[in-house]
């Protein structure tokens, strides 16, 4: 695939992009903004590609996966956990209010501000990750783990506002957690999928 356009055409056509705000978003944000300079050849391929220090940029069908499963609108207030390149903080800052993203290695922190630099939005922003996952200080409407955990994170679970999703990773699943009340959880697992280790 060589252009955005057609790698967008090939997620709806496989029925992974589904909703009009989502496919205007990816239609937006162009993967290849996003990635090293020695695989810009590649941008548009469905698979992860290396952006350094162990880390990948997603393969865009799990991209389009997890994001359908965020279920993202305008009022939205969305972590971030884990930007990487920042092409998934950028294609939900073209749908929600605010995005915060937050990232352990300064190296992809650093790379994932020059790439936003390549857009207007002045409602995603970028913060070295503290001691504890998250922001544990702050609530949000949605939340995205973008790496693996080994167990779900009772800490994300508290930054959740009530009617919240939080989609993360666990293992080689994909949990969706709808937050129904303070103390009442819905879990959906979708299996299959290969992500690297959350730090």
């Amino acid at each position: 695939m060589n252009s955005q356009k057609i790698l967008v055409s090939y997620l709806i056509n496989i029925g992974v992009l589904q909703s009009k705000l989502l496919i205007k978003a990816f239609e937006s944000v162009d993967r290849k903004d996003f990635v090293l300079p020695s695989f810009k050849e590649e941008a548009y391929e469905n698979y992860p590609l290396s952006i350094g220090n162990s880390q990948t940029i997603s393969q865009p069908y799990t991209v389009a996966f997890m994001l359908e499963l965020l279920d993202l609108n305008k009022n939205d207030t969305v972590l971030d956990i884990g930007v990487g390149s920042g092409w998934t903080s950028a294609i939900m800052g073209s749908i929600v209010k605010k995005v915060t993203g937050v990232e352990r290695i300064v190296e992809l922190l650093d790379f994932a501000k020059h790439n936003l630099q390549k857009y207007n939005f002045n409602n995603v922003s970028f913060k070295e990750a503290g001691s504890e996952l998250g922001r544990p200080k702050e609530k949000f409407n949605k939340i995205l783990v973008s790496a693996a955990a080994k167990s779900l994170p009772e800490t994300l679970l508290n930054q959740l506002k009530p009617k919240g999703n939080l989609v993360i990773p666990i293992n080689n699943d994909i949990l969706l957690i709808h937050k129904k009340d303070e103390n009442i959880y819905e879990k959906r697992v979708f299996s299959g999928f290969v992500f690297v280790p959350l730090l």
